[in-house]
Formats: structure tokens, sequence, C-alpha cells
């Protein structure tokens, strides 16, 4: 069984929605589908993928929007992120309002995760590692077979997420890069919530917020 991944930026935030599939079965989920839900069921299609499931890395607007609408077309649970982001899932159709988005409808995830839990996607299986910081119920997923990472906005090519949002927490967040993520090994390419690709090995190196020349 191979995993296979495509990226779709979706909303005027040019959030990186993520296609992530069996390539033996064609099935698979979407991860952050945040808005653009036509955009995202046309490629969808024209993959040929079924879904299974849609995995949440966290509750921002621009990532978890469209989460609910999709699940009931396709009728799938939604799984993510940590119950520590209900308060921002709860917000989401006052904060489509205010963000000029289309109207989204409510929903709660079917499954709560904790660290240290397993995802399963077509017969693939990824980590589930709380990273808190960017907001406290944030979620990365880990393929370790094919050493992929899906980390929302916990970190950028050159940069980390934002703090300065509600229940956001600096220290928290470079905690959860350098403890969370880093040991899972330099050869990690991960799929940023916004922005192109990167490896933990050169945000190690060379990302300004959370390098190890930093840290001695």
């Amino acid at each position: 069984m191979s995993l296979k991944a495509a990226i779709l930026p979706v909303t005027p935030f040019q959030q990186n929605c993520t296609l992530l599939w069996n390539d033996d079965t064609m099935q698979g989920a979407v991860s952050d589908p945040g808005g653009d839900l036509d955009r995202i069921l046309h490629t969808i299609e024209e993959a040929g993928i079924t879904l299974d499931k849609i995995l949440l890395t966290h509750g921002h607007l621009d990532h978890a929007a469209a989460a609910g609408d999709l699940a009931r077309k396709l009728n799938i649970p939604i799984e993510g992120p940590h119950r520590a982001d209900l308060f921002l899932i709860e917000a989401l159709p006052e904060q489509a309002r205010k963000y000029g988005f289309p109207e989204c409808g409510a929903f709660l995830p079917d499954r709560w995760l904790e660290n240290g839990d397993t995802v399963e996607v077509a017969g693939l299986t990824f980590d589930v590692i709380h990273c808190p910081g960017h907001t406290p119920g944030h979620v990365v997923f880990f393929h370790a077979p094919s050493r992929l990472a899906i980390v929302g906005d916990v970190l950028f090519q050159g940069s980390i997420g934002r703090t300065d949002l509600p229940q956001g927490d600096y220290n928290a967040l470079v905690t959860s890069i350098r403890e969370r993520l880093w040991p899972l090994g330099d050869d990690v390419t991960f799929v940023p919530g916004h922005g192109p690709l990167s490896t933990f090995g050169a945000e190690r190196r060379t990302n300004p917020f959370v390098a190890d020349n930093m840290y001695g």
C-alpha cells in the first residue's frame, strides 16, 4: 500500500487543503477543507478518489469552515482536532460571517483526538501528535512509512504559527515543535497550513524561530 498526497490551496487565505489516499484502493481522506467546497469535490472526482473521512488539524476558519458541509454531503465522519479547540469550532458560523466566507454549517467532530492516537486512512496509519500553541487543540498527522507530516499552522518554511490569536501560546508552540516534531526525524517532509513544503531538518538548521542553534 502506498500513500499519495495532493495539495489544494483554498480560501482567500490560500490554505493548504491536502488530499491523502491509498494508491492501491483509491480511497482516502481530506485534511483541513477550509472552503472552496466545489473545487475540492471537483478535484476528488477528477482524481477518482473515494473519500472515507475528513481530518482536521485545528479549528480555525480557513482550515475547518467547509468540514461540516462536506461531511454531510458525502456522509463521512470528521476526526480531529483535540477537544481543546471546541470553542473555535463552535464559533465557525459566526467567524464565516465576520470574514466574508460563504455560510458554513455548524458541526462537531465525530472523534476528538489525543496525543498518541492513530487515525486510519484507507488502511494507512497516521500517528496523532498534539501540538498546542497556535491553538490549544492543534494536532499533527504523521505517516511514518512515507516520512510525511501534515502540520497545519504549527510550522512553516522559515516561520512558525501565529500565537496572537485567542488562546495562542508562543512558549507552548516552540515546545511542541522542538519536543514533539523534531524527534520524528530530519528527513520528514511536512505540509504546512500555508506556503511551500519543507523538511524538519531544513527548519532545524535555518528557521529563525526554532533552529537548533538558537537553543544551544
